[in-house]
């Protein structure tokens, strides 16, 4: 549903020749700049708990990022859920919960060194 109607705003928009890969990745890592702009000067505190307006801003924020995540893994025939799904999948084995409790440095299990 959200990828058809993505596809079916540019279509009426004649966008399509601009939604190239390149393109688009670049317009997702500008809009992800966005998410980080609404942190930026804000303690850690702050940035826990976000204002009304500042939670509104982020979600326009996410959700243009998202947009763009969303029609370059169309463009390229992958399933978002899926490959996230493989890509924790992969985390579990590389970064053993037992080897990385509380620590900022991550450990790798042996078999993946």
């Amino acid at each position: 549903m959200l990828k058809k109607r993505i596809e079916t705003f540019s279509r009426e928009r004649k966008w399509g020749k601009y939604h190239t890969p390149k393109n688009l990745a670049m317009a997702m890592v500008k809009e992800a700049a966005e998410v980080v702009e609404i942190f930026q000067w804000l303690t850690p505190a702050q940035a826990a708990r976000l204002t009304a307006a500042q939670r509104a801003h982020l979600s326009e924020e996410l959700a243009d990022t998202f947009v763009y995540l969303t029609k370059i893994a169309d463009h390229f025939g992958i399933d978002l859920v899926e490959a996230a799904l493989s890509k924790m999948d992969k985390n579990e084995l590389k970064y053993p919960a037992a080897l990385n409790q509380g620590r900022i440095r991550k450990s790798r299990s042996s078999a993946s060194r």
